[in-house]
């Protein structure tokens, strides 16, 4: 099926696929339903968690493999794309999923705190991979939702299930900081990747014929999406990716400056700025000084 289907709204979801509307803007929906199983791609107009209960197989995680096979969940942010293809005889997946509108958290703290829960941009391949403990805690949490789209609308409803929605997204944080804490084997190894990539990005002229390079340059690089990239280097580090570019063009900045007679602008050109007064901006932040004040006090000024 190569047309996308534009579903905006829960209620376009559950009509598809013939799934009752409770609410408007949020549904728990059972996903081993046979008609589940056609092919499609939709674009979504809603968050969306998809929680698969049995193994699903062997996936790869850069060179490794994934520990946690006993549940996958799959966050989808609006405006994405996803698309499934079943083979033929394919069984329906035992699976349930939570759909939730931006207009349900609009204007709440939830509304406000959505771009902190950044897994909703990773890739596919980048799902959270749940233990049994970890599985039956999710499933805790939809079973709330679910429980209160069952209840009689009242006063508290829409409190209610945002609160649900709230610690369900909460518990994905924290098991995702898990899944960076097992795989540290694996993380290491992309650290030392990137590392190695910064250091060839300004080995040479890539930097003046291409400009500062960008946490999704290295992202790309090393298979992963700009987020979870993010989100891995810092849980390991205690730094952003943009902080090891930063303190990488300070470092370069400082060598320029002590052993040689180029100016500032000089170098800032050389490295990718496309205005020197940022690579000023940047020094200063970084190393407590101007470009000019280090020059100085390491006596070549």
């Amino acid at each position: 099926m190569s047309e996308i289907l534009q579903i905006d709204t829960v209620d376009k979801y559950n009509r598809l696929f013939g799934i009752p509307t409770l609410h408007p803007l949020v549904s728990v929906v059972d996903l081993s339903r046979p008609e589940q199983l056609m092919p499609y791609k939709m674009n979504f107009g809603f968050y969306a968690l998809f929680l698969k209960r049995e193994m699903c197989g062997e996936l790869t995680y850069g060179r490794g493999r994934y520990d946690y096979a006993d549940g996958t969940l799959v966050a989808i942010a609006p405006g994405q794309i996803v698309g499934t293809n079943y083979p033929e005889g394919t069984k329906p997946p035992s699976a349930r999923g939570v759909l939730f509108h931006p207009d349900l958290i609009r204007g709440t703290v939830l509304g406000q705190e959505m771009k902190n829960y950044t897994f909703f941009s990773y890739e596919e391949n980048e799902a959270l991979h749940l233990s049994e403990a970890e599985r039956g805690i999710i499933e805790g949490c939809m079973d709330h939702i679910e429980r209160e789209l069952q209840h009689r609308p009242d006063g508290l409803s829409r409190r209610l299930i945002i609160d649900q929605i709230d610690v369900l997204l909460g518990y994905c944080l924290r098991f995702y900081d898990r899944q960076f804490t097992t795989r540290s084997e694996q993380n290491q190894d992309t650290i030392v990747r990137f590392e190695r990539l910064l250091d060839d990005y300004f080995d040479g002229v890539t930097p003046q014929e291409n400009g500062l390079p960008t946490v999704k340059y290295f992202a790309d690089r090393v298979f992963l999406s700009p987020n979870y990239f993010s989100d891995m280097i810092r849980k390991q580090t205690g730094k952003a990716p943009s902080e090891y570019i930063q303190a990488k063009l300070v470092e370069l900045a400082k060598e320029q400056l002590v052993s040689s007679r180029k100016t500032s602008t000089q170098i800032a050109y050389e490295l990718g700025f496309q205005y020197p007064q940022h690579l000023s901006r940047m020094f200063k932040r970084v190393a407590g000084c101007t470009p000019n004040e280090f020059r100085a006090r390491a006596g070549r000024g």
